[in-house]
């Protein structure tokens, strides 16, 4: 499952992209600009850096990943599909009824890969926090825990007495990997209200800090791999990223946090990732 050639990692990441629109689009609904957001990260993730199968999912060993930016899991729901856990042809009854894929994780529905429910915003690194240390009493464990945010996410208080409890506990096997894309529903974060400096805050809180480009794959990949032998303390990932990116109309416009595209832009966006305008409707 290992992949180290960047332009094949590149290549799936540009497939998610696509499914993100192709899954939104046909379900009239859902989350595209943070969803394309962490596509980089997630593909990095599951592509390289984690220990994980997709043919056995409850693999005790495997590394668990709670995506706590529930809204964002049409990106999740396309590497996992990607990655073998479940056919690719499932992704288009995205938020139908009765889908396992839901407009946020429901672990509940079977799908496998899927953590935890998540999506009640500021709750999911609680939920790593706890899996963490479930992870560290038990004698044989030897896996991390992964915890996705998105950066107007951190701005609950209950984030932050995580982050107070993860840095108590020396909670190595946590890694938390902020979206940081400056821009949440209601406009850019700093403006509705500022979480920066990260960094300096969570380094206050007993955490081991990293910035990273987001939307390079080597550099996500070099820098999770440092964290890993990080001893002692967690350790927090923050992904400088582009809500949207990848659509150009989608860059930057708080707007696509929780729409959908319509026909023609949908198309739009299809074109701009190099597909044919067949593939919004039929298999590629």
């Amino acid at each position: 499952m290992k992949i180290t050639d960047t332009s094949r990692l590149e290549e799936i990441a540009r497939r998610v992209r696509f499914d993100i629109i192709k899954m939104t689009y046909h379900a009239g609904s859902g989350h595209p600009g943070g969803s394309l957001s962490i596509a980089d990260i997630l593909t990095a993730l599951y592509f390289n850096a984690l220990n994980h199968d997709p043919k056995n999912p409850e693999w005790n060993d495997r590394d668990r990943v709670i995506l706590s930016k529930g809204h964002a899991c049409p990106a999740l729901y396309a590497v996992l599909a990607e990655a073998g856990y479940f056919p690719r042809e499932e992704l288009w009854t995205l938020r139908k009824f009765g889908s396992r894929l839901q407009g946020h994780p429901a672990v509940d529905k079977g799908l496998p890969g899927i953590e935890i429910s998540t999506g009640s915003l500021g709750q999911g690194l609680s939920i790593a926090v706890g899996t963490a240390l479930a992870g560290k009493k038990l004698d044989d464990a030897n896996w991390n825990v992964y915890a996705i945010l998105g950066d107007g996410e951190i701005e609950e208080g209950q984030v932050w007495e995580a982050f107070m409890a993860a840095g108590h506990y020396h909670l190595d096997n946590l890694i938390a990997i902020i979206d940081n894309n400056d821009l949440q529903i209601d406009g850019f974060v700093c403006d509705v209200m500022n979480i920066h400096p990260i960094p300096d805050k969570l380094k206050a809180f007993n955490w081991q800090v990293f910035v990273v480009d987001g939307h390079s794959i080597p550099e996500i990949i070099d820098v999770v791999e440092e964290a890993k032998k990080v001893r002692g303390t967690p350790k927090a990932i923050i992904a400088k990223t582009v809500k949207g990116k990848g659509i150009s109309y989608m860059e930057n416009v708080a707007d696509w946090h929780g729409k959908a595209p319509n026909r023609e832009l949908a198309l739009k966006a299809v074109a701009e990732l190099g597909f044919p305008e067949s593939a919004l409707d039929n298999d590629i």
